[in-house]
């Protein structure tokens, strides 16, 4: 595809998403479907939302999302009027940087799924396949979100209970023997499930992927497909995935949390074997900018360093600009993405010695 080509499928774009964006804030700020913060937090605003955000830009106006607002309740007020009545689910994040953050969720954890189930190739995630989810379980949304991946795509999911909280306390304590002993037990869980069951698909982090692997060659024993997704996915590990732990599997990097949904790593190319790992979100239901850390206004240049800066845009969640715990250097809009990417994401490098990663 030609520069001009590319121009014009990412001008087509960016209109759908000013599309969506005036959509998503009209209904989250209707006095008729919107939710209890954010009408009251129109009050202080010194602009009307329903009338002067017209596209993505403009949600500058909100300024910065806090994360202190969803640590804590009541979580009811962050339920659409316009979703009223329907059964809800709490999920929250890991808690690494203070008092875990708390996110109302009726369908966004199955329509992220189901799309990135509908992107997955059928000879390597076969329908009616089972999966194994070796991960973050308890108050996470991944556990109910990949099981419902498997039944989109005609499948059963097993599990492994699985608690990160615990494990960070033993990495922050330094208690080594005690978080061996944990890895062994969640591993010989999942082995046990892989002996004997017919288990084709597998969620997991980088660390128990290869901690697992250190035990069975999981791709002899008829696992497929392999998506991953952790603090520790970066290039190295992509590398040492594919081409010594499950060489012959399709294996791909995902970028996901509670907030946000689910983004996919850009395809591999085995020719050129770069693996860089580059993830696009789910426009236009979440958007990343690659801001400069000391300034979250500003976007930094293609190919350069910043901090990721976050919105989800969906009826059940409005949450504008948030200023995530990750960095990265910003990637340039693709045929397949038409849109702002991000390469090499890590943790913020100011938050590293803060955060204690665990099994991620």
């Amino acid at each position: 595809m030609n520069d001009t080509s590319l121009s014009t499928l990412v001008a087509a774009t960016r209109e759908r998403l000013d599309a969506h964006v005036r959509d998503i804030v009209e209904w989250h700020f209707n006095p008729a479907t919107g939710c209890p913060f954010w009408l009251e937090k129109a009050a202080e605003f010194d602009f009307d939302p329903r009338v002067d955000v017209k596209g993505y830009d403009d949600l500058k106006l909100f300024g910065h999302f806090e994360d202190e607002w969803l640590r804590g309740g009541p979580v009811r007020r962050w339920v659409p009027k316009g979703l009223a009545g329907q059964p809800l689910y709490v999920f929250e994040t890991g808690g690494s940087t203070g008092i875990p953050k708390s996110r109302i969720n009726i369908h966004d954890f199955e329509t992220d799924y189901e799309v990135f189930g509908d992107s997955l190739s059928d000879d390597t995630f076969p329908p009616g396949s089972d999966w194994l989810m070796l991960g973050p379980t308890g108050p996470r949304r991944l556990r109910l979100a990949i099981e419902h991946l498997a039944q989109h795509r005609d499948g059963i999911s097993f599990h492994v209970d699985l608690d990160p909280r615990w494990v960070s306390k033993l990495v922050k304590k330094s208690r080594w023997d005690e978080l061996d002993a944990y890895k062994e037990h969640v591993s010989d869980q999942a082995l046990k499930i892989i002996r004997a069951h017919e288990i084709s698909c597998l969620f997991t982090t980088p660390k128990l992927l290869e901690h697992l692997c250190g035990k069975l060659d999981i791709v002899k024993a008829g696992i497929t497909g392999i998506f991953c997704g952790g603090t520790e996915m970066n290039a190295e590990f992509h590398r040492f995935a594919r081409e010594e732990l499950v060489p012959g599997a399709d294996f791909i990097p995902v970028y996901g949390n509670t907030l946000m949904g689910l983004a996919r790593g850009g395809p591999f190319d085995p020719v050129a074997k770069d693996y860089t790992i580059t993830y696009y979100p789910p426009l236009p239901r979440a958007t990343f900018e690659i801001v400069d850390p000391d300034d979250l206004d500003q976007s930094v240049p293609y190919g350069e360093t910043g901090r990721v800066l976050l919105t989800t845009l969906t009826k059940e969640f409005f949450m504008p600009r948030f200023a995530e715990r990750d960095e990265g250097e910003r990637a340039a809009p693709t045929e397949l993405y038409p849109w702002d990417g991000v390469s090499n994401l890590r943790l913020f490098s100011r938050f590293a010695k803060s955060v204690a990663v665990g099994v991620y």
